[in-house]
């Protein structure tokens, strides 16, 4: 499913992250580590946002040599999103899922999951934090990708939107959709069936 090679990602701070080689199979994959460990700058580097030296290859589709097709295989969802504060959440569904060909009934279905109809045309401004990772959470679900990145996705948001978000991953998983998740905290560690746990550490992956 996904494959990564040779990776190397570096910040002026002298923290870097490498990876000399992984393979994922099919499946939901946890990624645990500090804060600081890399998992974020991992996230952002398979979505296709920092640059990154070696190769990530999806589904046969290499990052590197075929960037547009790429990204449309892969959703993310930041642990701390940030959006402008002049747009809607609305404006934001409108944006990402004509990028991603999602149906009028999939957002609808969406937004009544994730529990935003009340405010969705409001703007950015006005969110709280859980109301902003909710939308995040959303947009991670628009379309049909072949991953799905979620950043601690179960911090802000209610008991409620965290089961709700538990039946969501379900459903998508039972339609072959894959997962990358790291959390500090998962609701029912006997929710999920992972493939396969990775542990980063200073920058190192250490497979378990």
């Amino acid at each position: 499913m996904l494959k990564i090679y040779q990776f190397s990602k570096s910040y002026s701070s002298g923290f870097t992250l490498e990876i000399q080689s992984l393979e994922l199979k099919q499946g939901t994959h946890l990624i645990k580590g500090e804060n600081g460990s890399g998992k974020s700058t991992l996230f952002k580097a398979i979505a296709g946002i920092h640059a990154f030296e070696g190769e990530i290859i999806l589904e046969g589709v290499s990052l590197q040599q075929q960037p547009v097709k790429f990204r449309k295989l892969v959703n993310y969802a930041e642990a701390e999103p940030q959006f402008p504060d002049f747009l809607s959440l609305d404006d934001l569904i409108l944006f990402v899922s004509k990028a991603k060909e999602a149906s009028s009934s999939q957002i609808a279905h969406l937004k009544e999951a994730f529990g935003v109809n009340n405010y969705a045309a409001n703007s950015i401004s006005s969110y709280s934090s859980g109301m902003l990772k909710k939308a995040s959470l959303l947009l991670a679900f628009l379309g049909t990708p072949k991953l799905i990145i979620l950043d601690e996705p179960f911090t802000t948001i209610d008991a409620e939107a965290q089961q709700n978000l538990l039946g969501i991953i379900k459903n998508k998983k039972a339609k072959g959709i894959n997962f990358l998740i790291s959390s500090h905290h998962l609701p029912d560690m006997q929710e999920f069936e992972f493939t396969s746990i990775q542990q980063l550490i200073n920058g190192k992956l250490i497979n378990r």
